[in-house]
C-alpha cells in the first residue's frame, strides 16, 4: 500500500524525515553529494527565504506499507511565470527508491495541485531559482556529483519516461586537466586590461583587511550574475535578501586564488567563481560538517585537489570587451599556485554556446549531463500517466 502525505512546512520534525531520505536512500554511495541540513532548512523556510514572496511550496512524504519510500516538493512559481508568461509547477527534491507506484503516487499529488492552479506544465527538477539545484542527471552516474549538483539512481530516468515525460532542456558538465599555463590568454588578458582601464580586485586583502568592503563587491558580482544569466532558461530575479543568503555561502568556500573580480572605476563588471570540491566533507558529514566533516572541510581547504566552477558573469555593457580572458588568466595562475589537477564545471545549458566555447581550448570531457523533463497537466485527465501517454495509448 502507498500512501503520500503532504507535510506543513513548520514542522521541523518532518522536514528533518524529508531532508535525512536522501542520506539513508544513498548510504554507502560514493558519489553524492548530499545537501547540508541548514541550507535544506533555510531554502523551505519562508522567513529565510526571500523567494517564498513570489511562490508556493508544497512538500511530500511517500510511504509504501508503512516505510518512507519518496518524497518530493512542488513549487509555484509566480515571478518566473509571469518573467516568461508560463503556466508552469516545478518539481524539486525528487528521491524515491525503486518502485514506479510510488513514484507515480507522488507525482499525482503535483498534478492535482497544478490543476487547481491552472497549471499546464509540470517541469523540473527546478527549485527557487538558478543558484539551486537543477537538472535530473542522466548520464554521468559513475561521476562525483558536487555541491551545486543533484545525483541520483539511473532507474530515476525509467521513471521519468514511464510517466510520459519529455525533454525540455539539458544542462552539460565538463571536466578538464588544469593546464600548467596559457600564454595566449595570459597576452590577451593583459592587452584587455590596459585596453579597457580594468582592474583585478585584490580579494586576498579585502578579505583580511575590510571584509565589509568585500562584501560590498561581493554583492555587486550577485547583481552581475542577475543581469547575466536573466535571459536564461528558468532563470527567475532574485532579490537583495536572497544574494546575502548567497554571499553567506560564498564565504564559507571562498578561497581568493580561485575568485576573479574585475573591476572598472571601482564597479564590479565581471566575475569567476570557483570552490574546492567538498564532496567527500559532505558524503562524511551525512547532511553536516560538524562533528564528522570538520576534518574533511579542513582538508578539502587547505589541499585542493579539484575545483569546481561556480559561476562566471559579465555585465552586457562589457560583455564583448574581453574581459573573460582576465578571469580564465586570473583563475589558471590560481589553480596552478593551488596545486589543482582538475577544473570541473558546474551545469551549462547545452545551447548556451557562449560559455561552453570558453572552455574548448583546454580539451574537456563530458563528464555529467542533467535533464529539466516537461509534464503536460490535461484538466481533463485524473492521472499523469494517463495526461502523458501517446496518442491512442492507454495506461493502466
Amino acid at each position: 500500500m502507498i500512501e503520500v502525505k503532504q507535510i506543513s512546512l513548520d514542522s521541523k520534525r518532518d522536514k528533518k524525515k524529508f531532508f535525512k531520505f536522501i542520506i539513508d536512500l544513498y548510504k554507502g554511495n560514493p558519489y553524492i553529494c548530499p545537501n547540508l541540513y541548514t541550507d535544506e532548512f533555510a531554502e523551505f523556510d519562508p522567513a529565510k527565504n526571500d523567494a517564498f514572496r513570489f511562490a508556493d511550496c508544497k512538500m511530500y512524504l511517500a510511504y509504501k506499507d508503512g516505510k518512507l519510500a519518496g518524497r518530493i516538493a512542488g513549487i509555484w512559481h509566480r515571478g518566473a511565470n509571469e518573467k516568461f508568461g508560463y503556466k508552469q509547477l516545478r518539481f524539486t527534491r525528487f528521491d524515491v527508491i525503486d518502485d514506479f507506484e510510488v513514484t507515480r503516487a507522488l507525482f499525482n499529488e503535483l498534478y492535482k495541485w497544478a490543476k487547481e492552479l491552472g497549471m499546464e506544465e509540470i517541469i523540473g527538477p527546478m527549485s527557487f531559482s538558478d543558484l539551486n539545484e537543477e537538472g535530473m542527471l542522466i548520464d554521468g552516474f559513475d561521476k562525483d556529483s558536487t555541491y551545486i549538483e543533484i545525483y541520483n539512481h539511473p532507474y530515476y530516468v525509467e521513471h521519468m519516461q514511464k510517466l510520459g515525460a519529455y525533454k525540455v532542456v539539458d544542462w552539460n558538465c565538463l571536466r578538464m586537466k588544469v593546464p600548467e599555463g596559457d600564454e595566449r590568454i595570459a597576452r590577451l588578458a593583459k592587452a584587455v586590461q590596459e585596453k579597457n582601464g580594468y582592474e583585478v580586485l585584490d580579494v586576498k586583502y579585502y578579505l583580511k583587511h575590510d571584509k565589509k568592503k568585500l562584501s560590498e563587491y561581493i554583492m555587486q558580482c550577485l547583481d552581475v550574475l542577475d543581469e547575466a544569466y536573466a535571459p536564461l532558461y528558468g532563470v527567475s530575479p532574485i532579490n537583495e535578501k536572497q544574494k546575502r543568503r548567497e554571499m553567506a555561502t560564498i564565504y564559507q568556500i571562498l578561497i581568493p586564488e580561485l575568485a576573479a573580480v574585475i573591476l572598472k572605476d571601482d564597479k564590479v563588471i565581471a566575475y569567476g567563481f570557483m570552490m574546492p570540491s567538498i564532496n567527500e566533507v559532505l558524503r562524511k558529514g551525512k547532511g553536516s560538517v560538524f562533528p564528522r566533516g570538520i576534518i574533511p572541510y579542513i582538508k578539502a581547504m587547505t589541499h585542493v585537489e579539484v575545483a569546481d566552477m561556480m559561476s562566471i558573469g559579465i555585465t552586457k555593457e562589457h560583455n564583448n570587451n574581453g574581459a573573460v580572458a582576465m578571469i580564465l588568466h586570473h583563475c589558471l595562475v590560481g589553480l596552478n599556485k593551488l596545486g589543482v589537477k582538475y577544473l570541473e564545471t558546474g551545469p551549462m545549458l547545452e545551447n548556451n554556446k557562449h560559455i561552453l566555447n570558453l572552455w574548448k581550448r583546454y580539451n574537456p570531457e563530458l563528464a555529467k549531463r542533467r535533464r529539466c523533463w516537461g509534464l503536460k497537466v490535461d484538466p481533463e485527465k485524473s492521472d499523469v500517466v494517463e495526461a502523458n501517454a501517446p496518442d491512442g495509448e492507454k495506461n493502466d
